[in-house]
């Protein structure tokens, strides 16, 4: 089974624990802010009994390895395995071998950048198949079947746990700026999800034009162009409504195209937040792009 996972996928997982692993340690450890999920309550542990969580990580998430076995596949959890043990042993190596960040007590500094750290490090390990166990492998889950964000699942879970923290070892203050923490991870974490499907969605309705703007973005931009039949409920009169996907970065070409063509023309521009197929995520022979 090893020899199927792809050592792409595995060197940017470990690159994702590494980043939020040094998070972990030098934000969150070294500024006495809590965190949600698993992680919070292994920082409740190191906190309240001098736990170390590289240790308690591991621990608590064997529980959890058989259901990832059963619901994600045997790829996705040996992906799992690594994102967890990886997670466990770059926090080792970070408490023992830390670096000073001199944000002088600015707690606000220190949130943020605790948020970020750990926003991008778990996104990079969900963009190539892993988690790091524990409440990311439930948020993945819903993912899969719900449709329901990772990161609004995973903030859900971590107020839970914060809560717990603020009872027992977080003042009000530390508590306040380890949910702007989480809350900014959670951005982060679907900033990286969507971010590299992230696409514009433009609806285009001309009343002569639509042939030759069709074949204006086809021929310029190289993106296909659908046809829908449309009506004006207003006018009474059948028209060509034009459907087409963008990246983010040709929106502003394509409006070009659009009014060079009919400056008069009906405009409307959605964010596509996935998209599969032809230049997305299949290249021009209808194979997978490696993403």
């Amino acid at each position: 089974m090893l020899f199927q996972l792809k050592i792409k996928n595995i060197l940017l997982i470990l690159l994702g624990a590494a980043i939020f692993a040094f998070g972990l340690v030098h934000f969150n450890m070294q500024n006495n802010l809590a965190e949600g999920g698993f992680t919070g309550i292994t920082l409740l542990l190191y906190f309240l009994f001098q736990i170390d969580p590289s240790y308690s990580n591991l621990v608590l998430n064997i529980p959890l390895f058989a259901i990832g076995w059963k619901l994600l596949g045997k790829k996705s959890f040996l992906y799992t395995v690594i994102g967890t043990v990886a997670v466990s042993i770059f926090l080792f190596i970070f408490q023992r071998f830390q670096i000073a960040i001199p944000l002088d007590g600015d707690l606000f500094l220190a949130a943020l950048f605790a948020g970020v750290f750990a926003g991008i490090g778990l996104g990079i390990i969900f963009r190539f198949g892993g988690t790091t166990g524990g409440v990311d492998i439930i948020a993945r889950l819903i993912f899969k079947y719900k449709g329901i964000s990772m990161g609004r699942t995973m903030f859900t879970f971590d107020a839970t746990v914060i809560l717990v923290s603020l009872l027992t070892y977080l003042d009000h203050k530390e508590a306040m700026y380890t949910l702007v923490a989480v809350f900014v991870g959670a951005r982060v974490i679907d900033f990286m999800q969507e971010g590299a499907y992230a696409a514009r969605g433009a609806m285009v309705i001309s009343e002569k034009h639509y042939d030759e703007l069709a074949a204006a973005i086809m021929k310029e931009m190289g993106r296909g162009v659908t046809m829908l039949k449309g009506y004006g409920s207003f006018t009474k009169e059948k028209r060509e409504v034009l459907y087409c996907v963008v990246g983010r970065n040709e929106i502003v070409n394509l409006k070009r195209i659009i009014h060079a063509i009919d400056p008069h023309a009906f405009v409307s521009v959605i964010v596509v937040h996935d998209v599969m197929g032809e230049g997305f995520t299949l290249d021009e022979n209808k194979r997978p792009i490696d993403l």
